[in-house]
């Protein structure tokens, strides 16, 4: 499928890129002395604002523009991250939040906000400093932060006993993560979950309650290193994650809770043999009828294959796969989920195989690509989304340490 280029920024709208210098104060800027505590809060507090405006661009090749950044990207997350979470919830950026459900007892509930509502901002790093990049009309707003600012945020995702270097999945009072590290923590012998308990009616303060399990993989297999997701299926929680074995086969593996409420492995995909393990793709309501469904990327004979699965009455169904898109790694989210506008189908922004073109995927029944964006260099450091529909923003991390963004419709314009 040929290049569906985005129309650039003209040259005479360029800025001038900002000198970075990680100790300056002046106008617009907010020192944030560091304070002692786990929490995500007094982590987010520490951020340094050195910079807040909307970033230049450089030349965009054809399809996407870079976002001028006086460091080189070397890591990213995305809205719904644990990081992102921590940035949007601080109080230190002016984030629209979502609307306050109806006071009026007739009126229908208000929707439960997603990821894209309550962390609206993707967070990058380097070595020289870090930026928040959340949307602003139709561009990308970037607010530099000091790179100290990142390393507390980013050692919350690995809680105490969790393999090192692994991310938890949190959501509500759930979080998920893998521990019993095997093979240099390529493996994991459990998955772990906690769940917060009500407290109850107290005068006294009182420790929050915490239910701790850890599911085992099954005979002979083991979990994989891929970051274990939360979502909603009927209403429930459950907890995605990938297990490893026998021999070089892989597979997606969903926990929920049975009819006792205890959590166990309740379904499995077959055993997908691959050049490296199965890799979740993303969670997205992708066919529009308001039930998520997983896209997930295999890797046999090291060339990425898309598949799509759907859940229901305890067993996982394939609905479609199609070859030619980037195979999957450990600790970079190589794909994002587009949200679509309420009512609407979600689609899926990931690399094709050669990694020098973005695909923006229409999963809805089958495996359709709806443009082709080309980068300005092969993507290698992440994926993350902005916002959703065809208003959404996709950014990209590149090799060569630079952050690109693309219009997630054919024809966008694109205003960094």
């Amino acid at each position: 499928m040929g290049s569906i280029g985005f129309s650039t920024v003209a040259a005479s709208q360029r800025r001038s890129k900002p000198k970075a210098h990680p100790h300056r104060e002046g106008p617009g800027s907010l020192r944030c002395a560091r304070k002692d505590g786990a929490s995500r809060s007094r982590l987010a507090a520490i951020l340094l604002l050195a910079l807040s405006g909307a970033a230049a661009a450089e030349e965009p090749a054809a399809g996407a523009s870079v976002i001028d950044l006086p460091f080189k990207v070397k890591a990213m997350r995305g809205p719904g991250s644990e990081v992102s979470l921590a940035v949007a919830t601080s109080g230190l950026l002016p984030i629209a939040r979502p609307k306050p459900a109806s006071a009026d007892p007739k009126a229908p509930p208000a929707p439960a906000p997603d990821e894209t509502e309550v962390a609206p901002v993707a967070v990058v790093w380097g070595d020289d400093g870090g930026a928040v990049l959340s949307l602003d009309g139709d561009g990308v707003k970037t607010t530099l932060i000091g790179a100290e600012a990142i390393e507390g945020l980013v050692a919350s995702e690995t809680p105490r006993g969790a393999v090192p270097g692994s991310r938890r999945a949190l959501s509500g009072p759930l979080s998920a993560y893998l521990t019993g590290a095997i093979g240099g923590a390529e493996q994991a012998a459990g998955l772990t979950l906690r769940e917060r308990q009500p407290l109850g009616t107290t005068s006294e303060p009182k420790a929050v309650p915490m239910a701790t399990v850890t599911l085992a993989p099954g005979a002979d297999q083991a979990f994989a290193a891929r970051r274990p997701r939360i979502a909603l299926v009927d209403g429930k929680a459950v907890v995605l994650a990938v297990t490893a074995g026998p021999g070089a086969a892989s597979a997606l593996a969903l926990a929920e809770k049975d009819a006792g409420g205890n959590w166990t492995i309740a379904a499995r995909t077959p055993p997908q043999a691959g050049a490296s393990t199965l890799s979740l793709a993303g969670v997205g309501d992708f066919s529009g009828k308001g039930r998520p469904q997983f896209a997930t990327i295999r890797e046999p004979d090291a060339a990425g294959v898309l598949q799509l699965w759907s859940y229901a009455t305890g067993a996982f169904s394939l609905v479609a796969e199609a070859p030619g898109y980037a195979g999957p790694t450990a600790d970079i989210d190589f794909a994002a989920v587009i949200p679509g506008e309420p009512g609407k189908a979600a689609d899926l922004a990931l690399p094709a195989s050669d990694r020098t073109t973005l695909a923006i995927v229409s999963l809805n029944g089958s495996i359709a690509e709806r443009a082709r964006v080309l980068l300005p260099g092969p993507a290698a450091l992440g994926v993350a989304v902005l916002g959703r529909g065809d208003r959404a923003r996709v950014l990209v991390g590149l090799a060569d340490g630079r952050l690109a963004v693309a219009g997630a419709s054919a024809g966008a314009s694109v205003r960094p």
